[in-house]
């Protein structure tokens, strides 16, 4: 049996995280670990999991607290990677969701010197779900030349405080690829349209999520963007509760170099926080190997190259995610760069 420490654990994400561990019907041993352990009394009983004290800023004291475990999950803001390191050291492996493209080489190089087993950076958007659904996307392309991210977030979705706290940092700086160059960018000047056909279209701002150089380098794709914008989800706009929404839009040649645009849209009507924790659920399974696949070697691991994104679009599925594709025109519309 596999034991799992999940940080921050009874959060919003982290709750979501816990439940879906339960309700895929692992055999592991789950321990919540956050703060304020009183706050995670009713998600333990209800998923049948310990608690145990933890603080990110004091993380050896909180890991031997905790005792030995075969994965550190982290939902929670670690800017100086004090659990990382630690977990790593304590021979655990580790899965982190907090990073982005200008801070994420610090955790790289400390996991990579660390690492005993697999040390996961899913600091993509949705803990990457929206990378899974762009490659999966460009398996049906003989050339992808443009790859155009947008998410949907609803002002109604609940967010949880590592939400909060990092919204600030998410339109600082944004990275572009475009003509096969990087571009770091001021958002506000890089607003696009995004087109939704019959709900009303937004606007959204580039950011600096790890899904850009993720899919430039494994696509080889001279254009890739990702953006932000806030509007009603498809969820509000029927009358329910918010969803959230990701739209990955692919221009290229097929395989017989034909020209080929595809839109692929997921969308998760218990929210975000459900959405991303699903992305982190698929992670886990591929860490501990419980995906059926032996799991990978000591050291860093990249969703975009550890994960099977078929498969992880199937499990979106199984869980109620909404994940449909269309045809695009062949010439990218909107205000896009």
């Amino acid at each position: 049996m596999h034991r799992i420490l999940v940080v921050g654990g009874y959060g919003l994400v982290g709750g979501w995280t816990v439940r879906h561990l339960r309700a895929a019907g692992h055999d592991v041993d789950v321990v919540i670990g956050g703060r304020r352990p009183a706050e995670a009394a009713a998600l333990a009983r209800e998923c049948e999991a310990s608690v145990v004290k933890l603080d990110a800023g004091h993380a050896e004291t909180g890991l031997a607290a905790a005792g030995p475990v075969d994965l550190v999950v982290s939902v929670v803001q670690d800017p100086d990677d004090n659990l990382l390191r630690a977990a790593l050291r304590a021979g655990s492996a580790h899965l982190g969701i907090v990073r982005k493209t200008d801070n994420v080489g610090r955790t790289m190089i400390a996991a990579a010197d660390l690492a005993q087993r697999p040390a996961l950076i899913m600091g993509h958007w949705q803990a990457g779900v929206t990378t899974f659904t762009a490659l999966a996307a460009a398996q049906g392309f003989g050339r992808v030349e443009r790859i155009e991210l947008a998410a949907l977030f609803d002002r109604t979705d609940p967010t949880g405080p590592m939400t909060a706290d990092d919204s600030g940092a998410f339109f600082n700086r944004a990275l572009l690829r475009r003509g096969g160059r990087w571009e770091t960018v001021e958002p506000a000047d890089h607003i696009r349209t995004v087109d939704r056909g019959d709900p009303p279209a937004f606007d959204a701002q580039p950011m600096g999520v790890l899904d850009v150089p993720a899919l430039a380098a494994v696509t080889g794709a001279p254009n890739v963007r990702f953006d932000l914008g806030v509007s009603d989800s498809y969820g509000t706009l029927s009358g329910g509760t918010a969803s959230h929404e990701i739209y990955a839009d692919l221009w290229g040649r097929d395989e017989h170099d034909a020209p080929a645009a595809l839109r692929t849209v997921v969308s998760d009507p218990l929210g975000q926080a459900h959405l991303t924790a699903l992305g982190v659920l698929i992670g886990i399974e591929r860490v501990l190997g419980l995906d059926g696949a032996p799991p990978p070697g000591a050291g860093v691991v990249l969703p975009e190259t550890a994960i099977d994104p078929v498969r992880a679009l199937g499990r979106l599925r199984e869980f109620g995610v909404g994940i449909s594709t269309v045809s695009l025109p062949q010439a990218p519309s909107g205000t896009a760069d």
